[in-house]
């Protein structure tokens, strides 16, 4: 008979449940705070950093053209051919090394060839609704540090002794739900 491993896994709620012990502004301030409980000797497993309240955040890059869009979609189709012909080269269904590079290559070209023409037709069918091009991205508006209830406490304490975190907005959640502003040493603040 064998037994089953247990979950390395961290639960977002430990079996008592967690606590936020501090709320930041920027990811580098609730790592810098987690790397200080990890200093000062505090067992870190039970902790963790949520990102909360996300928002998209979409960065246009350029405008969109005819040429860019078919460049785009040669390049694309580009990797896709040279990933099949690489495939068709590895499984070695052509014996000699010269007609495997030279499959290689074509397919990388017709690749090129149809991706474009696909880049072209795609960005056709968009009649003029999205004439540029962007990078989309998912950022939390803040972090969270938080800690398993048992701990909590301690963790709270040894924030409120560390100094050289952000000092322009460190937040601590009251214990009405409302962020409160912490005093400008990074000690935690008191619930009004």
């Amino acid at each position: 008979m064998t037994t089953q491993p247990t979950s390395t896994t961290p639960s977002p709620a430990g079996p008592n449940g967690r606590r936020t012990i501090a709320t930041y502004n920027s990811y580098r301030d609730a790592e810098r705070a987690v790397d200080y409980l990890s200093d000062n000797r505090f067992p870190v497993d039970k902790v963790a950093i949520i990102g909360s309240d996300l928002r998209l955040v979409e960065q246009v890059t350029g405008r969109m053209t005819y040429g860019g869009a078919a460049l785009r979609g040669a390049v694309s189709g580009a990797f896709a051919g040279l990933l099949i012909g690489w495939l068709f080269a590895l499984l070695n269904w052509f014996e000699p090394i010269l007609a495997s590079f030279s499959l290689i290559l074509w397919a990388l070209l017709f690749g090129a060839v149809i991706g474009a023409i696909f880049g072209l037709i795609m960005h056709a069918l968009q009649r003029g609704r999205r004439d540029f091009a962007s990078v989309s991205a998912m950022t939390p508006s803040r972090y969270e540090v938080v800690a398993d209830e048992a701990v909590a406490d301690q963790a709270k304490n040894l924030l409120a002794r560390m100094r050289g975190v952000s000092q322009c907005r460190r937040l601590s959640v009251s214990t009405w739900g409302r962020p409160t502003r912490s005093s400008r040493r990074g000690r935690a603040a008191s619930p009004e």
